[in-house]
């Protein structure tokens, strides 16, 4: 039974981890629809969690008014647990977009990312990403958090990194 405690809404706003590669124009293109749905539906995941696509874009693209939907999605969410599938590079702008709008403070928020598309890569880190930003749901308590390639970190912790100049340390999988 799905209850706010363990239903996981995941919040589709785009980035790399939901593009595709179009072999025509030898590049990455965001999907016109988020491809983390039918992923979840195909390996049978979609017990307790459900799915709203804010937006598709690239993260330098994402503007004031897709931050504020993204915000007023999960502010009518009935889930606690939240994951925010983003593109990097502005990733903790949105993070402190939440942290400073967001009313509610009983919901775990999880930002991930990938470095390379869900759909269609072998060696993609979305499949891992995406499962270790659920397991995080379920465990870290109430608060704003960014979980990639094994590691999650605060939002305070993210922007400590950033004064110190040393945003790769969130970015990268390589010890610290």
């Amino acid at each position: 039974m799905k209850t706010d405690k363990t239903l996981v809404h995941f919040i589709l706003m785009g980035g790399t981890i939901d593009s595709r590669w179009n072999k025509r124009l030898d590049a990455i293109e965001l999907n016109k629809e988020s491809a983390i749905p039918d992923y979840f539906e195909d390996y049978q995941l979609l017990d307790d969690t459900t799915f709203t696509q804010v937006c598709m874009k690239d993260s330098r693209e994402l503007t004031a008014e897709d931050r504020k939907n993204m915000l007023k999605t999960i502010e009518e969410s009935p889930s606690k647990n939240i994951i925010i599938t983003h593109g990097r590079f502005t990733m903790p702008d949105s993070a402190r977009y939440l942290k400073e709008h967001l009313k509610r403070k009983d919901q775990t928020i999880v930002f991930t990312a990938a470095t390379t598309p869900l759909i269609a890569f072998d060696f993609s880190d979305a499949p891992f990403n995406l499962g270790y930003a659920f397991a995080k749901t379920q465990h870290l308590p109430a608060g704003i958090y960014v979980s990639l390639e094994g590691r999650s970190f605060t939002l305070e912790e993210v922007n400590e990194y950033i004064k110190q100049g040393k945003l790769h340390e969130v970015f990268s999988s390589e010890e610290r």
